[in-house]
């Protein structure tokens, strides 16, 4: 995987966002202070916004480049988006949820077998905990067959007994799917567990970058 951010200019409402980025790591983290643009991010990458200045380009294909005025949109960049809120379907059940991101049967199976969903399929999302919604958002990602995922500090609002329960899902996908990643997380643990390299985000800006494989 080869995701390019060239000379990325992006207005935000208390500074603009400056990127100019190569990544190739299996699992890169992303941490800085609240509010730092991490999430402006990875939107950026997923085509929730535009770049008003530079380029995004994913294995060669061009997402973005703001001086061609070319956009490929967001449902075919292959680009799978798990957000802070989830955005699961509330009037959907489980199966429902992760069907809509994809229907592969053999894909299907995997990601629920790697992500222990059996006995959840035919559950409401609202009877589900916390720890379980990730599970499904993450499957749904997964089964869109992504060739990036995004994932925006999957594990922020559950407790740390939860996190504990969940951590472990998150390296089964790093290692049964191999699908690079985006992790944006505070926590130190996490991205111990999980990333090759680790940037910080400060102020619009990439301030420091640690490879720890």
């Amino acid at each position: 995987m080869s995701l390019v951010l060239e000379n990325i200019v992006l207005p935000l409402a208390e500074f603009e966002l400056r990127v100019n980025l190569k990544l190739d790591a299996l699992v890169t983290g992303l941490t800085g202070p609240s509010g730092a643009g991490k999430t402006s991010l990875l939107e950026l990458i997923a085509g929730v916004r535009r770049p008003s200045r530079g380029g995004i380009t994913l294995d060669g294909v061009p997402l973005a480049n703001a001086a061609s005025r070319s956009f490929l949109a967001p449902e075919k960049r292959r680009v799978g988006y798990v957000p802070q809120d989830l955005a699961l379907f509330p009037h959907l059940n489980v199966l429902a949820n992760l069907r809509y991101g994809g229907s592969e049967p053999k894909l299907l199976e995997k990601v629920v077998e790697v992500l222990e969903l059996p006995t959840l399929t035919r559950r409401p999302i609202a009877s589900l905990s916390g720890g379980e919604k990730q599970r499904v958002a993450l499957g749904r990602a997964l089964l869109a067959a992504p060739r990036i995922l995004l994932l925006d500090e999957p594990l922020s609002n559950i407790d740390d007994r939860l996190k504990e329960k969940i951590l472990p899902y998150l390296q089964r996908v790093r290692h049964e799917f191999q699908v690079p990643m985006i992790y944006v997380t505070h926590s130190k643990a996490e991205l111990g567990a999980l990333c090759d390299e680790v940037l910080t985000m400060e102020m619009g800006q990439i301030s420091g970058s640690l490879r720890l494989t």
